[in-house]
């Protein structure tokens, strides 16, 4: 009973590997400054939380001096740091920060 009890933790710690390494990997776009990067979160609470169309794009982007890949690089960056979640309609919300949902 006790070797069944803890195969699937072990089998659960193998599946969580990948993810952890693929996080562990991930860095902020080299072309964003540290300001920048200190700025998005700010600017993108400022809209609401959420990147989903220009209308959210275009004042992120003045607020932190970034281009809209570098936006988009950032959000995909908090993506997978966990940092923001994708909508199936291609939103990224973030959740951290004054984003964070209040529990």
């Amino acid at each position: 009973m006790r070797i069944l009890s803890r195969t699937p933790i072990r089998h659960g710690l193998t599946a969580a590997m990948p993810l952890a390494l693929v996080a562990a990997c991930a860095v902020p776009p080299s072309d964003v400054t540290p300001q920048q990067s200190a700025n998005f979160d700010a600017a993108v609470a400022s809209i609401g939380c959420e990147l989903r169309t220009e209308r959210d794009y275009l004042p992120v982007e003045l607020q932190t001096g970034m281009t809209r890949d570098q936006v988009i690089a950032m959000a995909q960056y908090r993506m997978a740091m966990n940092m923001a979640v994708g909508s199936e309609d291609g939103a990224v919300r973030l959740t951290t920060g004054p984003c964070a949902p209040s529990a």
